[in-house]
């Protein structure tokens, strides 16, 4: 047991739930899955049920899409009740092997994938990375995350963002081996302890930087660092940010056109849980001969890809179609080229739905970071 009643429906305001059922109404997955947040929310306040409650297989459906937040009218966060039952199952030791690898891994090694940290910049080889030192003024210290740095399919995005930064000769720097994962995924997985660990360090690290602002690849690094990371010196952004600001400055040099219909998936963490959605949006607008569509769910109705959550190491035992499969039909539907996305497990998710269905012959799924390598000048 995790806590006392008392402590438990505190710390969630489970009394202030009205059960208006409009989390679970809103909730994507609740098409293809058997998960209930509005019951788990009501049955969570019986002290004699957490533990039982612990033991469904649906409370590692959720994906943490924050749409349940966004929908209540209460203002409470139903999604925090799955992840604090999670933590139940993860104290008791009895999670997927999948599960305790990724953990295993994170302690270890500093990342889910089970890589050795000695390999962290592998991705770098052949480029001119500037690398940041610490006690030494950086206007932008880029935080490469996890699965951009090891996965050989994303590590393009980082590539090319090198390369840009450095026609542009901006003032920038890269931590290296040191960087350790910022635990996003830790804490969605259930492992306070460890996730709490990697607050401490991780503060202690960036710190150690005389950094302007931290420029996070990924809408998980950069959630977790403006939620839970309280005692950061330097201002959190996402690299889109920083390149609306640069495209508004006209400071991109392009060297062609993409003659493409781009229409663009808000990831989760990026919009539900950040706020961002105007400034990928800016920075697609921007590129030459780009027509830009949209999806009839988008911004804060945006239909989760189920890339979050955890779900990297946890599958789901539904057979219905994923909701990835229902927004690359969408795209097609729309008569898109292009589904341009902004975060790593975006990327993945959707491309895998897309091969799937066997549309890779019709329209891809892009990174924002891909796109602008074919059109910035090197």
């Amino acid at each position: 047991m995790i806590s006392e009643t008392n402590s438990f429906t505190e710390k969630f305001d489970l009394l202030g739930c009205i059960q208006c059922g409009r989390c679970t109404g809103g909730c994507p997955v609740t098409v293809r899955a058997d998960l209930n947040v509005r019951r788990f929310v009501y049955d969570a306040y019986n002290e004699e049920k957490l533990d039982e409650l612990a033991r469904l297989a649906e409370i590692w459906d959720c994906t943490t899409c924050n749409t349940c937040a966004v929908r209540c009218p209460k203002g409470l966060k139903p999604l925090e009740v799955l992840l604090a039952l999670r933590s139940m199952v993860v104290e008791s030791g009895k999670v997927e092997p999948t599960v305790r690898d990724a953990l295993q891994s994170v302690l270890l090694e500093g990342n889910p994938w089970e890589k050795p940290r000695a390999t962290r910049c592998d991705w770098m080889d052949g480029l001119d990375v500037k690398m940041a030192e610490p006690g030494v003024p950086v206007e932008n210290l880029f935080f490469v995350c996890c699965t951009i740095a090891y996965d050989p399919r994303l590590q393009i995005i980082a590539r090319n963002m090198v390369r840009i930064l450095n026609k542009l000769d901006l003032d920038y720097g890269f931590i290296g081996t040191d960087e350790t994962c910022c635990g996003s995924e830790v804490r969605t997985l259930g492992e306070e302890g460890l996730f709490e660990m990697l607050i401490e360090d991780n503060t202690e690290l960036l710190n150690s930087y005389e950094a302007k602002r931290i420029v996070a690849f990924s809408p998980h690094c950069f959630s977790a660092f403006k939620t839970y990371y309280p005692d950061l010196k330097s201002e959190v952004i996402h690299y889109t940010q920083l390149f609306d600001e640069l495209v508004g400055e006209n400071k991109i040099p392009w060297r062609g056109e993409l003659q493409k219909k781009i229409v663009y998936h808000d990831p989760c963490y990026l919009g539900k849980l950040s706020g961002v959605y105007d400034e990928p949006r800016s920075v697609l607008q921007k590129i030459p001969g780009v027509e830009l569509l949209e999806f009839d769910r988008c911004r804060e109705r945006s239909l989760c890809c189920e890339g979050s959550g955890g779900k990297m190491w946890v599958e789901s035992h539904s057979k219905k179609e994923r909701l990835a499969e229902t927004r690359i039909k969408d795209a097609r539907a729309l008569g898109a080229d292009i589904v341009a996305v902004s975060c790593p497990f975006c990327l993945l998710t959707l491309e895998d739905a897309l091969k799937g269905l066997g549309f890779e012959e019709e329209m891809q799924v892009a990174e924002i970071m891909e796109l602008l390598g074919e059109v910035v000048e090197e």
